[in-house]
């Protein structure tokens, strides 16, 4: 009798589908892909804490989760031109909640008053790197690591003017790495800058929209050549769903789902894929 009952328990347990795993994406534009498609890209499956109605990289992520067959609960909680600091000083209520991993983007220059001083950057991540700490303590966190800008590399005064399509994104990456450094429970920084810049090296994405897009190459940027693309948020998206998850985004192909609902060329597709996989390889 105690053994049917045994087995009988565990076949329930073992029936009982396991929880999806929680993300959350905190973030600004960048995150919820400001002046594309992106950012009203299927909505309805993800949480978007702030109500506005955004699908944005996260529902990117969640698109290519269900093609993976992973099951992921997906939020996010983006306000436009803020960086961590605001986040943490005024979105606690929504971020300090329990997550399985939390994605934090901070502000395209790191500092909005001095762009390229990582030290108020890498002070909020840590402060929210804590909070959720406390609430999980098996939370994995993650930075962001943003692309070059066109503006302030070719047109608008700034330390990266004149400096060549790789190093905005190079001064980010390394502002990023001090945060990690300097915080124990940030696990670690995703290389979608560093994406970006090999896709402009491997030729398939045109470094300067402002001399005309070469016969051939995408552009990553959007009329603003501040933001991104269609094709730059899926390729960051890309970057980001293959380190967090562990899948080799190669596998979703030219016929994934996000990039045909986004009207990208199968070829593009395969091609950021694998410019993704490459550098999150590297």
């Amino acid at each position: 009798m105690r053994i049917g009952i045994i087995v009988a328990a565990l076949g329930a347990l073992l029936a009982t589908p396991a929880a999806a795993e929680t993300i959350l994406f905190v973030g600004n534009s960048f995150t919820f892909g400001a002046n594309s498609p992106v950012m009203r890209y299927r909505p309805d499956v993800v949480t978007d804490l702030n109500r506005e109605g955004i699908g944005g990289v996260p529902a990117l992520f969640k698109t290519f989760a269900e093609q993976a067959k992973l099951d992921w609960k997906v939020s996010l909680e983006t306000v436009p031109g803020k960086d961590l600091a605001y986040h943490f000083e005024h979105k606690q209520r929504h971020i300090d909640r329990r997550w399985d991993v939390v994605i934090l983007q901070g502000y395209s220059t790191l500092d909005p008053e001095k762009p390229g001083d990582p030290m108020r950057h890498a002070g909020a991540a840590a402060q929210l790197a804590a909070m959720v700490k406390r609430a999980n303590s098996k939370v994995r966190v993650e930075l962001v690591t943003t692309w070059s800008r066109a503006d302030l590399t070719y047109r608008h005064p700034s330390p990266w003017r004149g400096q060549g399509y790789a190093a905005m994104a190079e001064t980010l990456a390394a502002g990023n790495a001090l945060a990690v450094r300097a915080s124990s429970d940030i696990a670690g920084a995703i290389p979608v800058g560093q994406a970006w810049t090999r896709a402009m090296r491997d030729r398939i994405a045109d470094p300067n929209p402002y001399d005309g897009i070469a016969f051939g190459q995408v552009d990553l940027w959007t009329w603003d050549q501040y933001h991104a693309s269609a094709a730059g948020y899926y390729l960051e998206a890309l970057t980001i769903f293959g380190r967090v998850t562990g899948v080799d985004v190669r596998t979703l192909g030219r016929n994934e789902r996000a990039g045909r609902d986004l009207g990208l060329e199968p070829q593009l597709m395969e091609r950021l894929q694998a410019v993704a996989q490459a550098e999150l390889a590297a």
